[in-house]
C-alpha cells in the first residue's frame, strides 16, 4: 500500500482553509461548481432523443395506453421502476405495470424472452430503465409485435444500437449532455420531468383536474439509486443526491426508505450518502441477488408504513443470507486462486466454482479486487445444468473493464457470448468449456493495458489534520460539504498517533484508543487484525466521524489503514 497526498495548485479563496484544500484537491476550480440547488441542474433538453421519448409517453398517458416498465435487478433498477410507477401514476396514467427479469431465468436486459413475456401483458409502450442500450434483438422483436420501446439507460453502448422508438442515454452518440455519469434512475427522472412539461404545455393537468406532481418529491429515490450504483458524483449527481438527502433528513421520504434506514440502524435525520451506500443499498440489492427485485420495488412504492416495515424486514433477512453466502464464496475464491495462479504477480483474476451463487459474484469480485488490487472476474453457473457461465467483473482505477472485454471479443470471436457494463464494472457470459482459454486471454489483455504504477494500491489522503481540528465541528463541516462518494471522495487524513490501547470487538474489528499529544481519540478499524507487540506509535489513515453510541455524541476516527512506525 502506497500512501499519497492529493495535490492541488490553486485555491478557491474560501475562508475555511481545510475546505479550500479539500475541494481544490478534487478538481474544483470555481465556487459555482459547489452549488447544490435544484436550479443548477443541467437541462434535460440536451439528452439524446428525450423529446421523442417524452412526446410518446405523454401520448400514452393522455390516451390511457398500457405502459410497461422493464427494469434491472439492482438498486438503481428498483428505484428507477418505483420512480416511474409513482410519477406516471401521479400524472394520471392508470395502466402502468412493471416487469423485472429474474436474473436466474432470463438474465439481464430486454431480451427476446422478456419481450415475449411482456407481450402477454399487452402493453402499447415499453420503457426500459437502467438497461436496454444493448437490447438489439429484444427491441427488434418488440417492433415486430407493434410495441413501441423507449430505452432509458446509462450504460456504455456497443457498436450496434437498438432500433428503439427513442433511446435516452447520455453516453450515446454525440450527446451534448454535460453529465455522462448519471445513474439509470437519474436518466428516468429527467425523462419524467420532460413528460410532465409536455403534459403541462398541452394543458392536460388543468383540463382533467389533476394536481401537477412536484417532481422534487421523488428525489429520495433518485438519491438512493444514484449512490447505490456507485456512479461518479459529478456536480449534477451531487445536486440530485444532496437534494434527495435533504428531503429524507426532513422526514419527507417514502415509507420504504424510512423502513430500510430503520432496519439498517441509521437515523433518518442524519442520513448520509455513505449510509445509503453501505446500509440501504445492499438491503435493496439483496432481493435482486437472491430472489427477484419485486420485493424491493414493493417496499419503495407502498404508502403503508406497516407494509413497508414488513418488506424492509424481509430485505434485511435476505441481506444477511447474502452476506453469509458472500463470506463463503470469498474464502472459496481465494483458495481457488492459490490453486489456479500460484504466481502472485498474476495480473488478471478470473475464478469459478460450481458452488458459487450467481447473485453475489459481483460482490465477491469486488472483494477480490480490493484484497489483491487486481481486476477480478468471478463466474457462476448461468443455471442448473447449463453449459454457460455468467461472470461479474470489477476493475482498478485507470483500466476500463468494458473496453478490455471488447478487445478480447474482437481478437477472439466467439469466446464471449455477450458482455456489457461500465469502466469499473461489467457483466459477461462464456461457455464453461472456454473458461481456461478465457482466463489466459483475460490475464494477457490486462497485461497489455495496464502500467506498473496502476497495479500498486494507492491510498490518497488530504494530508494531515491539525490537532485543533480533531473535533465534532470538523465532522459537521465535512458532512455539510458533501455528499461524498465515487469521483468526489470523502476526505481522508493521515497522521501519527500514540497507540494507547487496542482490542478486538465483534468478530474481526479493531477498537483503538489513539493519542494526539495530550488528547485521546477513539478509533475503529473494520476487518483489521490486532497489531503485534503493541507498538508505541502508529501511522493512521482515517476519516473523522460522529459516534453517538449510547446517546452520547463523541468523535471517532474510522481507520482505513494503519501501520506500525519503525
Amino acid at each position: 500500500m502506497r500512501i499519497e497526498t492529493r495535490q492541488s495548485t490553486n485555491r478557491l479563496g474560501l475562508d475555511d482553509d481545510l475546505l479550500d484544500r479539500v475541494f481544490t484537491a478534487r478538481g474544483i476550480t470555481e465556487l459555482a461548481q459547489l452549488e447544490k440547488g435544484l436550479t443548477n441542474l443541467l437541462s434535460p433538453a440536451d439528452l439524446p432523443e428525450i423529446d421523442q421519448a417524452a412526446l410518446r409517453l405523454a401520448d400514452a398517458v393522455e390516451g390511457d395506453e398500457k405502459i410497461l416498465i422493464v427494469g434491472d435487478f439492482d438498486a438503481d433498477g428498483a428505484t428507477s421502476v418505483a420512480l416511474c410507477l409513482l410519477a406516471l401514476g401521479a400524472m394520471g396514467a392508470r395502466h402502468v405495470e412493471f416487469l423485472v427479469p429474474n436474473r436466474f431465468d432470463y438474465g439481464y436486459g430486454l431480451s427476446p424472452e422478456i419481450v415475449q413475456l411482456a407481450a402477454g401483458m399487452q402493453p402499447r409502450v415499453i420503457v426500459t430503465v437502467d438497461n436496454g442500450v444493448a437490447s438489439v434483438d429484444g427491441v427488434a422483436l418488440a417492433n415486430e409485435l407493434d410495441i413501441d420501446v423507449i430505452v432509458t439507460d446509462h450504460h456504455l453502448p456497443g457498436e450496434v444500437l437498438p432500433d428503439a422508438y427513442a433511446l435516452v442515454n447520455p453516453n450515446v452518440g454525440n450527446s451534448n449532455f454535460a453529465s455522462k455519469a448519471m445513474a439509470g434512475v437519474g436518466v428516468a427522472y429527467y425523462l419524467l420531468s420532460w413528460v410532465r412539461q409536455v403534459l403541462r404545455q398541452r394543458d392536460y393537468f388543468a383540463s382533467r383536474g389533476i394536481d401537477e406532481p412536484n417532481m422534487a418529491q421523488y428525489l429520495d429515490l433518485v438519491a438512493l439509486g444514484t449512490v447505490a450504483d456507485v456512479v461518479p458524483l459529478d456536480q449534477n449527481n451531487r445536486i440530485l443526491v444532496h437534494q434527495g438527502l435533504l428531503r429524507i433528513q426532513r422526514g419527507m421520504t417514502r415509507p420504504g426508505i424510512a423502513a430500510l434506514a430503520r432496519v439498517g440502524k441509521r437515523d433518518l435525520t442524519t442520513l448520509s450518502a455513505s449510509d445509503m451506500g453501505f446500509a440501504l443499498g445492499p438491503r435493496l440489492n439483496a432481493a435482486g441477488r437472491l430472489q427477484d427485485m419485486s420485493v424491493g420495488i414493493r417496499c419503495l412504492v407502498t404508502d403503508d408504513p406497516t407494509e413497508a416495515a414488513q418488506l424492509a424486514a424481509e430485505l434485511d433477512s435476505l441481506n444477511q443470507i447474502r452476506r453469509d453466502i458472500e463470506q463463503g464464496m470469498v474464502a472459496d475464491a481465494e483458495m481457488i486462486l492459490t490453486q489456479i495462479t500460484p504466481d502472485p504477480n498474476e495480473m488478471g483474476i478470473a475464478v469459478y466454482h460450481e458452488s458459487f451463487h450467481q447473485g453475489v459474484v459481483g460482490i465477491v469480485a469486488g472483494r477480490l479486487r480490493e484484497k489483491f488490487h487486481r481486476p477480478a472476474i468471478v463466474f457462476a453457473d448461468a443455471s442448473e445444468g447449463s453449459d454457460e457461465l455468467k461472470g461479474s467483473a470489477r476493475s482498478i482505477d485507470g483500466l476500463n473493464i468494458r473496453d478490455l472485454l471488447d478487445s478480447i471479443a474482437t481478437k477472439r470471436p466467439g469466446l464471449l457470448l455477450k458482455f456489457g457494463g461500465h469502466a469499473m464494472a461489467a457483466g459477461l457470459s462464456i461457455k464453461r468449456v472456454h473458461l481456461p482459454r478465457f482466463q489466459k486471454a483475460f490475464d494477457k489483455a490486462v497485461r497489455a493495458m495496464v502500467t506498473p504504477d496502476m497495479m500498486d494500491a494507492v491510498l490518497l489522503t488530504d494530508g494531515a489534520l491539525e490537532k485543533e481540528d480533531l473535533n465534532l465541528d470538523t465532522v459537521a463541516k465535512l458532512t455539510n460539504a458533501g455528499p461524498w462518494g465515487n469521483g468526489f471522495a470523502e476526505p481522508l487524513f493521515a497522521g501519527e498517533f500514540t497507540l494507547v490501547n487496542q482490542r478486538v470487538v465483534g468478530n474481526d474489528h479493531l477498537k483503538l484508543v489513539l493519542g494526539a499529544e495530550d488528547q485521546l481519540v477513539d478509533a475503529i478499524a473494520f476487518r483489521q487484525a490486532p497489531l503485534e507487540e503493541q507498538p508505541e506509535r502508529v501511522n493512521v489513515v482515517y476519516k473523522p466521524a460522529l459516534n453517538d453510541y449510547g446517546g452520547q455524541q463523541t468523535l471517532q476516527l474510522i481507520v482505513e489503514y494503519i501501520e506500525t512506525m519503525s
